[in-house]
Parts: C-alpha cells; structure tokens; sequence
C-alpha cells in the first residue's frame, strides 16, 4: 500500500541548532501512530514540515503524492486541504458558533465549495464527532473535550487523506483525552493516516498503536502497533 505520509532523511536546522536529523518514517492510509519525545525533541517541527509550514533543510517529505520538500508556493493551499490539522488550544473562534467554525474553514481553504456543501460537509463532521445537535452552540458553551472534537471535526471535513494532531489531549483530563483518542482511531478506520504527537504516555500504553520515539531531533525508535512496552527518554538516548 502506498504510504500516505513519507519522510526521507529529513533535516530541519535553525541556525546553528538541529532540530531535526536525518529522520526517515512512513505512514499507511488506516494507521494511527503516536509521535513521542521530551520537549524540545522535534515534534512540533516534524508536524509544521508535514504541513509545510517549514521546508526541510534536508531530505524529502512526501505528502499524499505530493513533494512537500520541493513544492511551489502556489500549490501549498492544495496540499493543506489533503491534511487535517488539530492542535492542543482548539483554536476556534469565539464569536462564530459550532457549525459556523468548520464552514469558516472549509470556505477559507477551498473558495469552490458552495454554502451548501461546507455547511453539509460541516453537518457530517459534527456527526461523526458526536456533536451533530451543537451546531448552533459557542465555543464558550462547550466543555473541553467538546471543543477538542469540533476542532477534529473541523479538521476532517474535508475528509483529507492524512491527519495530524499536535498534543491533543494537553489540556484535557485522562478520560477525556482517551476518549480522543479513541476518535481519532475511528477516522484510522475509515482510511486515513493518524499522527498524534503527545506527552502522555499513560495513553499511548493504554492504547498500544505504532510509537515513534524522537530524542534530540532524531528518530531512535519506532515500535509496532501492540508490542509498546516500557516508555521513556533515557533509555533511547
């Protein structure tokens, strides 16, 4: 099966600090995967390369087919339409309600869709989420985990091919942030690639999916889906 997410001796630098080095990693369609380090590893930086928010110093990065590594200014909105992106703080406007949150987005990020498909598209996604009678509450009106699943279904009404999520369940509590990720297992099953940077190894023990382990900017493990044992940073250093 042809990988969704592609990374190739992928470098990132900023000045005289490596923030990433030579990393090499893929991502199937269906598979979920949790990216853990210790703050500063390179986690957010990967995520903002697979975005392209950065460019690589070094290597390729191939996003559903496309060379996000070599790609021009003027194609970068189509490949951010192929990626879904959830983040720790929600990011939702305030003074927009649920519905009008995702519309908004999807309006924003491909001028073709009509009122009435983003508003359809924004239905479904609120329905997959759990949250298809909300549409018309606020951001405010809403509970944590709540606005954590506006934000995911905010980020897949596109239905992009691949989905990254940078800390999700930061700011949540244990149940909470399982049962987010939980959501986010689903949308693997519906055929999208899932990564998932976290600090919270209490759920990725509990939900044993493929772990990638960044220290230091580089890759040192990377362990299947089902066999994640002990975790921690001193023993990949």
């Amino acid at each position: 099966m042809t990988a969704i997410l592609e990374l190739s001796g992928v470098t990132r630098a900023f000045g005289e600090r490596t923030a990433l080095e030579d990393v090499s990693l893929s991502l199937r369609p269906g598979e979920l995967a949790f990216l853990i380090g210790p703050s500063g590893a390179g986690k957010t930086t990967l995520l903002r390369l697979i975005n392209r928010e950065l460019p690589p110093t070094h290597g390729e990065v191939w996003v559903d087919g496309i060379p996000a590594h070599r790609i021009k200014p003027g194609r970068i909105p189509a490949l951010r339409r192929r990626v879904g992106v959830v983040f720790q703080d929600f990011k939702l406007l305030p003074r927009l309600t649920v519905l009008e949150n995702i519309v908004f987005a999807l309006q924003v990020t491909d001028l073709k869709v009509s009122d009435k498909q983003a508003r359809d598209r924004a239905l479904d996604a609120l329905e997959a989420v759990g949250l298809g009678d909300r549409g018309a509450d606020y951001p405010a009106e809403l509970s944590g985990g709540q606005q954590q699943r506006v934000s995911i279904a905010r980020a897949i009404a596109r239905q992009p091919g691949l989905v990254i999520a940078d800390e999700p369940t930061g700011n949540l509590d244990l149940d909470t942030g399982v049962s987010i990720i939980d959501l986010f297992t689903d949308i693997a099953r519906f055929g999208a690639g899932v990564l998932v940077a976290t600090h919270n190894l209490q759920i990725v023990r509990r939900r044993q999916q493929r772990t990638l382990t960044l220290v230091n900017g580089r890759l040192v493990r990377d362990e299947p889906a089902g066999r994640v044992g002990k975790l921690g940073w001193a023993q990949s250093s």
